[in-house]
């Protein structure tokens, strides 16, 4: 059964017509929390710019007062970094249909690098907030070995292991390697995003060339 709402139209101060939203019936709180993040997630596309989204902005956009957003989110932080966390599951499902029927375990690292590179050239304000933010402004589950499955890694390790069983690369410490592969595309895709100005070449050149220096160094010696 679909929900509705009793809505009604007001004007706020600014001139521009605001949804006032009934209150949600109790057991209603998760549908709720979901229109609050859809919101989000449109502001933050249309702007994007994180500073764009304001609780009274998403309040007035959702049709419901600040407090209530706080029902939901510990504060903006919480909601903006919910926010990217929905739009991260698109990363690990990209990366996992690129390497998806791929025998060959180095080219699924190769294609799971290259989602990421693409997502997070498609998405550089949710790249930024999830990935660049101070540490003081990003919460705890952001900032220590969580963050491995925002960012996809966890299905790498796996393809990096059977890259050494198959004599593919050096033998080493997967998680330690799969550590070193991101820190090379974040520094590519951090830079791109940071500094647009700059003449850097054609990002799916330079993805590929990198790539390829990569898999030079960790090839066996003969």
């Amino acid at each position: 059964m679909r929900v509705t709402y009793d809505q009604t139209v007001t004007t706020a101060t600014d001139g521009a017509p605001r949804v006032r939203r009934a209150r949600s019936p109790r057991g209603q709180g998760d549908q709720l929390r979901d229109e609050i993040l859809a919101a989000a997630e449109r502001i933050l596309i249309e702007s994007n710019d994180q500073d764009s989204l304001s609780i009274r902005a998403i309040a007035a956009a959702v049709g419901v007062t600040p407090p209530s957003i706080y029902l939901h989110f510990a504060d903006r932080t919480d909601l903006v970094f919910a926010v990217c966390e929905r739009q991260a599951r698109h990363l690990e499902a990209a990366m996992d249909a690129a390497a998806a029927g791929i025998d060959d375990p180095w080219e699924r690292i190769r294609r799971r690098g290259h989602a990421y590179l693409r997502w997070g050239l498609d998405n550089p304000e949710h790249y930024r907030i999830l990935m660049m933010s101070r540490p003081d402004k990003t919460p705890d589950r952001f900032v220590d070995e969580r963050l491995a499955d925002t960012a996809g890694l966890v299905p790498v390790a796996a393809d990096v292991a059977e890259a050494v069983r198959r004599e593919q690369i050096v033998a080493g410490d997967a998680v330690q390697m799969v550590e070193a592969l991101w820190m090379i595309i974040h520094g590519m895709v951090s830079l791109l995003i940071s500094k647009p100005e700059f003449p850097f070449g054609d990002a799916e050149d330079t993805y590929e060339r990198m790539f390829e220096l990569v898999h030079r160094g960790l090839a066996p010696r003969p």
